[in-house]
């Protein structure tokens, strides 16, 4: 079959390809391939009663659909060059804080409006976690909620529907150049050509998109992976954060080994969930922006970064044989009141169910200590003491820690300043390509590759 350009993922970043392909060039016929489901047929079958673990469903409706991994998460657009991927080393600082701007206009024009915008600018939070050895980024940070974020996607797929051809339920098998064409083939058994190909498979793509470049003769470089665990405590102790800040991006340095541990994903009033990547089970947070749906519980994730080089360089591998760990241990998600972890005692169901935190997630109790590298699970320990200190209360033996929290990164795929790879018009997109990590980034790069590939044809 035949069209003008193939986008291959239905995340962030293909959704805001597509919309500026029509917008700016309504007569081309644009293919927009997806393992997973639309979006109204995405639902993961954990309910908390008769299934309270994951199933290993295929495709994880969590991870895969129109939406990608961000679609059922808390709607965080994080506007910023400190943290969420390096897009602004390929296209400029300025360029790409103007994209992620013009991105958050379309969100709010789609049914966002209505969000608040929050800021870190002239915040008293910031000397505080610098008198305490902790360190704020800047940012301003939309939130849209787990409820509007859908309503937002619910619109975009309406207004992209009868202008783009969608394929839903068929995984791109494999990406071939022929005949100065892009063909690709679906498990299916589909074939598609075009003169354009836009790659945006997500975090979830990121060994396929490994296989890609080693068939199309890509350079790649070796990227990190980011293991820890999502803690979870009484929204009312960090409330004096997230009622300012929302969400507050903190790192330390611990003193033991001077590695950096970083909060992420900050869900107040949210919700612990798991999620399913490859076949491995980790853990996640979501929010909502309805009082309605919201808990008493504020939920966070505690990372460290690892990266490797000689003789070792398969980072992603090393972060999925810890939950793979995890997994064989807990049967999922592993839960443990960090009063228990610190003084060396295995959480049992009766602690846990006598814990003061009342945990969001059904998941089950155990020692993170046989799971976790030593070296990170002290950092974890030393930045929790850390943060105790700016929100008195982190450190209580009730809070909750859930693992593994496990982010991992495509290899960066060599790209250009239009992040087109050395094959001309192919381009890689979103957390697939290694240099976007957020929900603003991959929906930013989009949009430039979208705006190049005009002013080309």
């Amino acid at each position: 079959m035949k069209t003008n350009i193939i986008i291959i993922g239905a995340g962030p970043g293909g959704i805001f390809s597509a919309y500026e392909l029509i917008k700016l060039r309504p007569d081309l016929k644009i293919t927009v391939i997806e393992a997973g489901n639309p979006l109204h047929k995405r639902k993961c079958p954990i309910d908390g009663k008769k299934i309270k673990s994951c199933i290993n469903c295929k495709p994880c409706s969590i991870m895969n659909g129109f939406g990608g991994a961000g679609a059922f998460s808390d709607g965080k657009y994080n506007i910023t060059n400190q943290f969420g991927g390096t897009l602004y080393e390929y296209i400029g600082k300025q360029q790409a804080i103007d994209l992620m701007y013009y991105v958050d206009k379309i969100n709010l024009a789609y049914g966002g409006e209505g969000t608040k915008l929050y800021t870190t600018a002239n915040t008293s939070i910031k000397k505080l976690c610098l008198q305490n050895s902790l360190h704020l980024l800047d940012a301003s940070v939309r939130h849209l909620g787990t409820d509007v974020n859908y309503i937002v996607l619910e619109n975009l797929y309406n207004e992209l529907k009868d202008k783009v051809e969608f394929i839903f339920n068929d995984p791109v098998k494999k990406v071939e150049k022929a005949d100065g064409l892009f063909r690709v083939t679906t498990e299916k058994g589909e074939q598609f050509e075009a003169e354009k190909c836009i790659i945006s498979a997500g975090r979830s793509g990121s060994a396929w998109m490994e296989s890609v470049c080693k068939d199309l003769n890509i350079p790649t470089n070796s990227n990190r992976v980011d293991i820890g665990v999502r803690v979870e405590l009484p929204a009312a102790l960090f409330a004096h954060l997230t009622d300012e800040l929302y969400e507050s991006k903190i790192i330390y340095r611990t003193e033991k080994y001077g590695d950096l541990v970083r909060t992420f994903c900050m869900n107040p009033k949210g919700a612990v969930v798991s999620e399913n990547t490859n076949g491995i089970v980790t853990v996640n947070g979501h929010s909502y922006e309805d009082p309605k749906l919201q808990t008493e519980n504020t939920n966070f994730a505690l990372l460290v970064a690892k990266h490797f080089s000689e003789p070792f360089k398969d980072s992603n591998g090393y972060g999925e044989s810890i939950a793979r760990l995890s997994n064989m241990l807990g049967g999922g998600v592993i839960i443990q009141r960090f009063g228990d972890l610190v003084t060396g005692h295995r959480s049992t169901a009766n602690r846990i169910n006598e814990s003061f935190t009342v945990p969001t997630l059904a998941a089950t109790p155990g020692d993170l200590s046989l799971v976790m590298p030593k070296r990170i699970l002290d950092g974890i320990i030393e930045m929790i003491y850390a943060l105790d200190k700016i929100a008195p209360g982190t450190a209580n033996d009730d809070t909750l820690l859930y693992g593994v929290e496990v982010k991992f990164y495509n290899m960066e795929v060599s790209l250009d300043e239009h992040l087109e790879t050395k094959h001309s018009g192919l381009f890689v997109i979103g957390d697939c390509s290694g240099i976007t990590h957020s929900l603003s980034h991959a929906s930013a790069s989009g949009v430039h590759v979208a705006r190049h590939i005009c002013e080309t044809l």
